[in-house]
């Protein structure tokens, strides 16, 4: 096994759960922060620029496993449970995106309210099959096992956790007279979701110890380190409320979800021949620092509160003459 795929394979992995987790989980908590149509164009608004930027990792780390690990596809397809998740997933997927795309496009309530349904429901698909999926690979390529639905419980409430962090901070409204409830909300949400990540955790860890619960780790001592740094990255903030400390400390048990399972288990990461590590290596490595200055360049652009307008949320000027 060479060191530098599984390094790269790793670092995509890791950057897509991590910046993923703002505009998921933001998905996820909408009903609740945002009430008001002009609350939901800025959520909407807050998302908005993020999300495809975030996807660039996820195609680029699917772009890497099938050329660089081929047999590491059997262990995320195999079996008719992990064939169903993800193909769940894939409509999730399309399902959050087309609500972001379209929702602007026709200037009716109904519509809107529509789209909108879809960004949440999508949210909510991508949070519970990527919470199965982690599960299912843990359980032996079986999602449904108490073991496996308990990290799934886990990871859901850490995408939420990641969502509230970053809703605190993006949904604060730019003039002084709209209303922040959606911003204090999400606030106040840190707590309880940094609380509802540690106790799921800390079940799948009690499952993990007993038999029959589904468990089924290849290296259990390294499972239980990277265990640790989840529970002691949400322990950390299941105290306070806001985003000071905990959009940090969701970035860092989001981010080690995915080492968790690459250390847990003993995953065919041999890579595939030389001419193919050369050809996906030179089209992918050149990329990963634009990607990296272009997430950071984006974040620090966007730190300011989201405006409630934009062209995923103003609807299509009417023609002159109609």
């Amino acid at each position: 096994m060479d060191l530098l795929p599984v390094l790269l394979l790793t670092v995509l992995i890791v950057g897509y759960f991590v910046l993923a987790g703002c505009d998921i989980g933001l998905g996820m908590a909408a009903p609740r922060l945002a009430r008001t149509p002009a609350e939901r164009r800025r959520l909407v608004s807050a998302i908005a620029p993020y999300f495809l930027g975030t996807e660039v990792w996820l195609v680029a780390a699917i772009g890497v496993v099938a050329g660089l690990f081929p047999a590491l596809k059997g262990v995320l397809l195999g079996g008719g449970g992990m064939w169903a998740v993800f193909t769940v997933l894939a409509f999730g997927w399309i399902m959050r995106d087309a609500g972001l795309w379209a929702r602007a496009r026709v200037d009716t309530d109904r519509w809107r309210s529509a789209c909108d349904a879809a960004l949440v429901g999508g949210s909510w698909t991508l949070a519970v099959c990527w919470g199965l999926a982690v599960g299912g690979l843990l359980s032996g390529g079986r999602p449904l096992t108490p073991f496996a639905l308990a990290c799934a419980a886990a990871v859901v409430a850490l995408f939420l956790l990641r969502g509230a962090a970053f809703g605190a901070e993006r949904l604060v409204p730019a003039g002084p007279s709209a209303s922040a409830a959606g911003a204090d909300e999400a606030a106040r949400l840190t707590r309880l979701l940094a609380r509802t990540a540690l106790g799921a955790g800390l079940l799948a860890a009690v499952l993990a110890a007993v038999p029959f619960t589904g468990a089924d780790l290849g290296r259990p001592w390294f499972a239980l380190a990277a265990a640790a740094a989840v529970l002691a990255a949400v322990g950390a903030t299941s105290g306070v409320s806001g985003p000071h400390l905990s959009r940090h400390t969701s970035a860092l048990a989001l981010g080690a979800v995915p080492v968790l399972v690459g250390t847990a288990l003993v995953l065919p990461l041999d890579p595939a021949p030389p001419g193919t590590l050369v050809l996906v290596g030179a089209a992918v490595v050149p990329l990963l620092p634009l990607m990296v200055v272009g997430q950071v360049a984006l974040y620090r652009m966007l730190r300011r509160p989201a405006p409630d307008h934009g062209f995923f949320v103003t609807p299509p000027p009417v023609p002159a003459g109609r």
